[in-house]
């Protein structure tokens, strides 16, 4: 056994005495996947060096480049490493310190970092990571989800989720569908925990969030002196992903361009890196997630027809969180009992029954990803004292429920109840469009489509005019 080799051994040994398998960090890089049990509470320093509990061979590590401290809430540090620590794309500053989660991705020089939780009876990686080209990879489940888990109380659901337990196990493609925020995330985490990759890792990338240069860069890969900025040759997400399943969010943004490599792939289940004349196979579950109607977009021009038809090969609808009322008071309470613990409190503030009769009545047009924020804006609010509505900030917006006679209108009702809610939170922010996405808790791009459909640009301008000419 090389030194190297033993080094591993010795750290895996110790992290494995320290905590069977609670959290774990996967290292994804050219040429290494590895994955270490993290103990229970105390510092793991990560870096090159030997004196490093996580030890990464690579020349972009620092000898102590991070250190993670580990406990309720996990913790990490940048060492004032040479070339810096990113943490959700932010890169950190000297000694700053910032909360992760499960889930969360953090780069260290050009090495990924993933902060993963173990299913029950995984172990820590052993030297047969280090050295053997085809480790049995540990378990690891898919990145958690922030706040409650996948709720299943909807009859609507419990159905999504049969269907969810049925494909799980298969290597077709799934292509999740549903508004912004309705936890599309979450089913495709659970996709991955129910298959046979639940050993290998979940990675993600959202395509509406990088230019398409460093799009085709992450997904890809590229050779060293592919471009200006390409010093070392990169694996694309495709290949890290090896063994486990890739989420490709807001699938619909992808460029032309990207959308033709990108059909190439799943035909030939190969990849060819910017600026590589060789393709590399890759062996990953596809799953692709959209708010858009690829249909539609298919008809307009935007979206290949070809490219739908290969990733879709079987829809999963999400139903919003307005035609599952009974997830509405689980997913606040659950929320507002994670925000109470972040913020140190002892117990989560109760919530009144105007409060809780208000989250029922709301028309929630960002859906989970809005009653997540509501609830922690909520929490901090409300002090000492129950959760009622003033400190919801919902307005007077509601989603009327359905009855017999009513139902041809229930559209025209919901889309009134959703103009409202947006109205207001542009008033609120003085027609600041980012801050107003931000508190409803969608994108801001969606709030522009909304804005639109609504013609509440229109509004604004004539407003506008008015006032000047007034």
């Amino acid at each position: 056994m090389s030194q190297s080799d033993q080094e591993t051994l010795r750290i895996s040994d110790k992290l494995r005495v320290l905590a069977p398998g609670r959290l774990r960090l996967v290292v994804l890089g050219e040429g290494l996947f590895s994955a270490h049990a993290l103990p229970l509470g105390g510092d793991v320093v990560v870096g090159r060096g030997d004196e490093a509990d996580i030890r990464i061979d690579d020349r972009s590590i620092s000898r102590k480049h991070a250190v993670l401290h580990v406990g309720e809430p996990l913790r990490l540090e940048d060492l004032g490493s040479a070339n810096g620590t990113r943490v959700r794309e932010r890169k950190l500053g000297r000694n700053e310190v910032v909360t992760v989660a499960p889930g969360d991705v953090v780069e260290v020089g050009t090495v990924v970092l993933v902060v993963q939780r173990d299913a029950p009876g995984a172990t820590a990686a052993g030297p047969a990571d280090a050295g053997d080209p085809t480790p049995e990879r540990p378990q690891a489940g898919p990145p958690e989800p922030s706040g409650p888990p996948f709720l299943v109380l909807d009859e609507a659901m419990q159905r999504l989720h049969k269907l969810v337990e049925r494909i799980a196990p298969s290597r077709i493609n799934v292509l999740l569908l549903g508004e912004t925020g309705v936890g599309k995330e979450v089913i495709a985490g659970e996709l991955h925990r129910l298959s046979g990759r639940a050993r290998g890792p979940f990675l993600k990338l959202n395509c509406a969030s990088l230019s398409e240069t460093l799009l085709e860069s992450e997904l890809f890969g590229h050779e060293k002196g592919a471009f200006t900025g390409a010093v070392k040759t990169k694996a694309g997400l495709f290949e890290t992903a090896a063994g486990g399943t890739v989420l490709l969010d807001e699938v619909g943004e992808l460029p032309q361009s990207i959308q033709a490599r990108l059909l190439r792939v799943l035909e030939d289940r190969q990849v060819l890196r910017v600026g590589a004349v060789k393709t590399e196979p890759i062996d990953v579950r596809f799953v692709f997630a959209t708010n858009r109607d690829l249909e539609a977009e298919v008809a307009r021009g935007t979206f290949r027809e070809d490219l739908y038809y290969r990733l879709n090969g079987i829809s999963v609808v999400i139903p919003p969180l307005r035609d599952r009322p009974a997830e509405i008071e689980p997913l606040a309470r659950g929320f507002a009992a994670e925000a109470a613990r972040r913020d140190g409190r002892e117990a989560a503030p109760a919530l009144s029954v105007a409060g809780l009769d208000a989250l029922r009545s709301f028309a929630w047009p960002g859906n989970i990803r809005e009653l997540r924020n509501v609830m922690e804006r909520a929490v901090l609010l409300c002090g000492d004292g129950p959760i009622a509505p003033e400190h919801l900030g919902l307005g007077k917006a509601k989603a009327a429920p359905p009855s017999p006679g009513d139902a041809p209108n229930l559209k025209g009702e919901r889309d009134a109840a959703e103009r409202r809610v947006i109205v207001e939170a542009l008033e609120k922010c003085s027609g600041n469009q980012t801050k107003a996405a931000k508190m409803l808790g969608i994108s801001r791009r969606t709030l522009v489509a909304r804005v639109q459909a609504y013609g509440l640009g229109r509004q604004r301008k004539d407003k506008a005019k008015g006032d000047a000419g007034g």
